[in-house]
């Protein structure tokens, strides 16, 4: 589990990732699950996500109550694209339905750090990734 009293700051000392690096299934895990999109997911049993190809991308894997992990369809599918976010151009998985970015930054070799940037909502999800 990844800490940081900070994650903004620890995002944007990180270094960009190649949307190629994302491929293959994450397990994800969250700063702080006070705010109203954290709780969401929590409330729902996110996993991570699975970046089948750059475009098809399963946004939201979630536990099933038998302990099972599926891709939720609810808020759609995504695609990867690399754009410009806080000062670097790094992979980020873009929506095709909901007016939401996750911009993603390497922490280590099978980790990165996310930070979900959604249109009409207040500040910014900081979560993490590790490849399963």
């Amino acid at each position: 589990m990844i800490t940081a009293s900070d994650p903004a700051a620890l995002f944007d000392a990180l270094d960009p990732v190649t949307p190629g690096f994302l491929l293959g299934t994450w397990a994800g895990g969250l700063f702080d699950e006070t705010g109203r999109m954290a709780a969401r997911l929590v409330e729902m049993g996110w996993y991570g996500k699975r970046f089948h190809d750059t475009e098809n991308v399963d946004p939201l894997l979630c536990r099933s109550a038998d302990g099972g992990v599926y891709a939720y369809d609810g808020m759609g599918a995504a695609r990867v694209r690399e754009i410009a976010y806080r000062g670097k151009v790094s992979a980020a998985m873009v929506y095709d339905t909901q007016p939401i970015i996750d911009h993603f930054r390497r922490y280590s070799g099978d980790v990165v750090l996310g930070a979900m940037d959604a249109k009409g909502q207040p500040g910014t999800l900081y979560f993490h990734l590790t490849r399963v």
